[in-house]
This record gives structure tokens, C-alpha cells and sequence, in this order.
């Protein structure tokens, strides 16, 4: 007997996890049973991924062992490094060449893989994936790439990579706090792609690159550069109301505000609105005068629909302050996400059913010879 379900697979369960959950009534989410605020709050980068790599958070001294073996991780071997510059000459995006360099890392399908081999991929594609990316980023600007230092937190090594120079602690602590607060966020489509495709006993590497090419969708992690762009359209706060108008009047979204989950404010939005207001600028202020005005007209306008600042909303006006380049965005936010990814398809791997569902068809009949 078929089940119909909803589109999108809204509110269907497809299994269980440990990992964490989303509780979009509430404006609240965990890894584990710990607060995922609380963490990017008062925890370090390493220690979150330690989280979700072990199950638990790390004392001090597996913290600072953890995090001297995925420093080690970064470095990409020569057969991927030699490539990247015609990667980078095709013109692709990052998020592009990330699925195409990481093609190339080895790895053991995990239906036949013990669990320490399957862990051992992931902790190698996770710390290679921001030296990949900053590489091509660079390249395409006609630069040399920047090696990884061992010395460096994750997110200073990261904004290190891509500038060549080491960055102010605000800096790295907001993209540090960033980074922890996305690392993953429920079944959202790259993780169940993830999930999916390590369902069929695929390798770590596949898992990830399929969730690369689900979260490079504007819909999905590809939305903190339009949500600026959106601030650069409307320009003065005079403007807001007329241009949030015409969007609405024309069926468009309004990219920075509005959750499938959530229906309540964003406690990610609320984060990085902190952060950002730390070390205020002009753009700082402005998204605040836009966010605040944009809410009072979507509810005015959609009454109902609950629709707030999103993450990607101050997720842009972060990193534009800690001086990321528009492009590398959404790969920035790939860089912490890689980690739920492969958590999610570890977790996966240890059901040994493979996710098959059913389409109903509605076409014309068939022509069937012989009946």
C-alpha cells in the first residue's frame, strides 16, 4: 500500500538520531543535549567538532590532543593540490571545485569500513575541506594559495588562508562562534542527501560532495551573499518600505528572513546579531534599522506567517565585518557544516537499510505489448 506524504517531507520522520534536533516552535536547537547557542557561546570550534565526532565534550587534554590531529589533517595531498589551479581556471564556483577536488581524497566505502576507518574520513575531509576552498578562492584571483598552519584555531587558520594574514581575535572568535552555530541544524536537505547517499554503503567523500551539490542551492546554504545584496538594493532606510513591497507584490522572496523551521526568531539570527554588534559599523546599523522595519511589514503584509531575520541575514553582515570576501559566504558556512555532514552519514552508515522511497506516477498510461 503507497503512503502519500506531504511535498517536501514536512514533518515526516524517516528515522532517529543522537545528534541533535530543532525545535522550531520554541526558536531552539541542540547538538547532543547541549544548547548549540550556549556551545558557540562559551566553546571553541574544536571542541564542538570533538562533540560531534565522540558523542561527548572533550576535557582539556583530548581537546588540545583533538585539535593538534585535525590541525596535522589540513594540509591537501599533492595529486589534489596539483589540480586545483584548472579547477580554479574553469571559471566554476568554490563550492564547484570543492565537489571536484574532494572527488579525488580516498576513502573506504563504509558498508565494509570499520567504524575507526569511517571516523578517519571524515576527520580528513572536514579539515581538508577550508584548505581546498581558500586555495581555489585564491587562484581565481590569480594568487598564490596559503598553506595551513598548525598553530592556528580553525577559524583563524581559516580567514589566515584566505587573506594571507592572521586576524584580529574578534575576527576569529566571531567566525569561530559562526562556525559552531552552523555545524549542523536538523534533517535540512544536505543532511538527509548525506544520509542518503550513505545509506547505500557509499564512502564518507561521496556522502559529503551529494550534500555539497544540495547545499549550493540558493533555497538552502547559498543565500547569505543575496541577503547583503538585498541591503545594497534598498540602499537607505527611505527606501525599505517601498522595496519590501514590490517584492511581496511580485510573489519574490525576501532573502535573510523566514524559516522552514522555525516560527519564531532565529536563535542563530540572535547570535550573530550580538556578534555583530560588538563591533558595530554602518552596515551594522543599517541591517538592524532593515531587519527590524522588514518584520513589522512581513507581518503587516503576510499576517500569520511568522517571518523573521534568518541566519543568513547576519551571517552576512559577520563575516563582510570580519573582512570575507561575498563569494566564499556560502563556503564559509561549508566549512563548519562538513562536520554534520559526515556526522549524520556515520550515523546512517550503522542502519544497514538502504532509503528507497516510492514516487506515485501520474503519467499517461502505458502502452504495454502483449496484454
Amino acid at each position: 500500500m503507497l503512503i502519500d506524504a506531504p511535498k517536501g517531507l514536512k514533518d515526516v520522520v524517516v528515522t532517529t538520531t543522537l545528534i541533535g534536533d530543532v525545535n522550531g516552535a520554541a526558536g531552539y536547537y541542540h547538538y547532543r543535549e547541549h544548547d548549540a547557542i550556549e556551545l558557540a557561546r562559551t566553546r571553541s570550534f574544536e571542541d564542538v567538532w570533538f562533540l560531534f565526532a565522540e558523542g561527548r565534550l572533550p576535557d582539556p587534554d583530548e581537546a588540545a590532543l583533538f585539535a593538534r590531529q585535525t590541525a596535522e589533517l589540513r594540509t591537501v595531498p599533492a595529486a589534489i593540490r596539483e589540480v586545483l589551479p584548472a579547477v580554479a581556471r574553469s571559471g566554476c564556483t568554490a563550492l564547484a571545485g570543492l565537489r571536484t577536488a574532494l572527488s579525488m581524497l580516498p576513502a573506504q566505502p563504509m558498508w565494509d569500513a570499520p567504524m575507526s576507518t569511517r571516523k578517519a574520513d571524515a576527520l580528513k575531509v572536514s579539515a581538508m575541506t577550508p584548505t581546498i576552498l581558500a586555495a581555489l578562492h585564491r587562484l581565481k584571483l590569480g594568487l598564490d594559495p596559503v598553506n595551513p598552519r598548525v598553530d592556528l584555531s580553525t577559524s583563524a587558520n581559516w580567514l589566515y588562508m584566505l587573506t594571507g594574514h592572521e586576524p584580529s581575535p574578534w575576527a576569529a572568535r566571531a567566525v569561530e562562534q559562526y562556525l559552531i552555530a552552523t555545524i549542523d541544524h536538523g534533517f535540512n536537505a544536505s543532511t538527509f542527501t548525506a544520509r542518503v547517499v550513505a545509506s547505500a554503503g557509499a564512502d564518507v567523500v561521496s556522502a559529503v560532495t551529494a550534500a555539497i551539490g544540495t547545499f549550493s542551492g540558493p533555497l538552502h546554504g547559498g543565500a547569505p551573499d543575496r541577503a547583503l545584496e538585498a541591503l545594497d538594493l534598498i540602499g537607505t532606510p527611505g527606501n525599505i518600505d517601498a522595496w519590501v513591497r514590490e517584492r511581496i507584490e511580485q510573489g519574490d522572496r525576501i532573502m535573510g528572513f523566514g524559516h522552514a523551521v522555525y516560527k519564531t526568531e532565529d536563535p542563530r539570527a540572535r547570535l550573530l546579531k550580538d556578534i555583530a554588534l560588538e563591533q558595530p559599523t554602518r552596515l551594522t546599523e543599517f541591517a538592524v534599522t532593515v531587519e527590524r522595519r522588514v518584520t513589522e511589514l512581513l507581518a503587516e503584509l503576510k499576517p500569520g506567517r511568522q517571518l523573521y531575520a534568518n541566519v543568513e541575514f547576519y551571517a552576512g553582515v559577520v563575516m563582510e565585518q570580519c573582512g570575507i570576501p561575498r563569494e566564499m559566504f556560502t563556503p564559509t558556512f561549508a566549512c563548519s557544516r562538513v562536520i554534520g555532514w559526515c556526522a549524520n552519514a556515520l550515523e546512517q552508515s550503522e542502519d544497514t537499510k538502504i532509503i528507497r522511497p516510492v514516487a506515485r506516477y501520474t503519467g499517461p498510461e502505458p502502452q504495454i505489448i502483449g496484454h
